[in-house]
């Protein structure tokens, strides 16, 4: 490993130690939908009063609400349809993901970008995710939903700490090489923070382990399958791991043969779902 990627990934390291790492917060409407959700007594109409108030996340929504996975006999057309038919928690957790995007933005061009490019690829996981999860009833497709978009946010603290130095902005290999080794534990130490549940929080640490042998289907191993699946046809990265060993295939009861007809099956309620996310 170069003399920079190491020198950097210590800073960053020491940094989150001592408590001097600027963590990334949870978009304020995010926050008052999750307070809203874990109230016992919380109505659809206060969920619909709070996410009314951003005119773009409750557009997406109903965007959702009407995509092929989730589409009922009749188009939703009004926010207060949208929560009803989706329920509390899924609305909660679908906003939630939804208004991170906000956080994906930088001062700088050059990570601006790199931003822009991270949430798309989240968003294309999040869609795998939650097909996947839809079509094997194993796991509630809207935790599969924000699990796809919250797997790699420990690259944001990582990106943020770049802006501030020009070799970083310049040299995309190097701090490709950091985000890699980093963001892992930088993400789950961000949902831990944002006090997320234990099985989303160890998503980001623990997505990336193929080998890993589980005897539930859990987020972490729903998220690595999504990977490998987008991934299938590539021949480098995540296209280039044998899926005979990767036991979660058997967990999650999906085929291994990635010319299994499933997949493209798959792929076309994806690429209908990415219209929403």
């Amino acid at each position: 490993m170069s003399t920079i990627v190491e020198t950097v990934s210590n800073d960053i390291i020491q940094a989150l130690k001592n408590d001097q790492l600027t963590l990334p917060s949870l978009p304020e409407v995010a926050l008052q939908v999750r307070d809203i959700a874990e109230q016992e007594d919380s109505t659809v109409a206060q969920l619909t009063q709070v996410i009314s108030r951003d005119a773009a996340l409750s557009a997406r929504i109903i965007r959702v609400v009407n995509s092929p996975l989730l589409r009922a006999a009749q188009d939703v057309k009004g926010l207060p349809m949208a929560v009803s038919r989706l329920g509390i928690n899924y609305t909660s957790n679908l906003a939630i993901g939804l208004a991170m995007e906000q956080m994906f933005q930088a001062t700088s061009e050059m990570i601006e970008k790199r931003m822009r490019s991270l949430w798309q690829l989240t968003g294309q996981i999040s869609s795998w995710a939650s097909v996947i999860a839809a079509h094997t009833k194993l796991m509630p497709t809207d935790e599969a939903m924000l699990a796809g978009l919250i797997h790699r946010i420990g690259a944001l603290p990582i990106l943020t700490y770049a802006e501030e130095r020009d070799d970083l902005i310049q040299d995309n290999i190097t701090l490709g090489k950091i985000i890699d080794r980093l963001h892992g534990p930088l993400g789950t130490a961000i949902l831990e923070k944002w006090e997320f549940s234990e099985g989303l929080a160890a998503v980001p640490k623990l997505y990336r382990k193929t080998d890993r042998e589980i005897l539930e289907p859990d987020c972490a191993g729903l998220i690595t399958i999504a990977n490998l699946v987008a991934n299938k046809d590539q021949t480098t990265g995540w296209g280039s791991i044998d899926w005979q060993k990767v036991p979660m295939f058997k967990t999650f009861q999906l085929p291994m043969d990635r010319d299994a007809e499933l997949w493209d099956e798959l792929a076309e309620k994806v690429q209908a779902h990415k219209v929403g996310i």
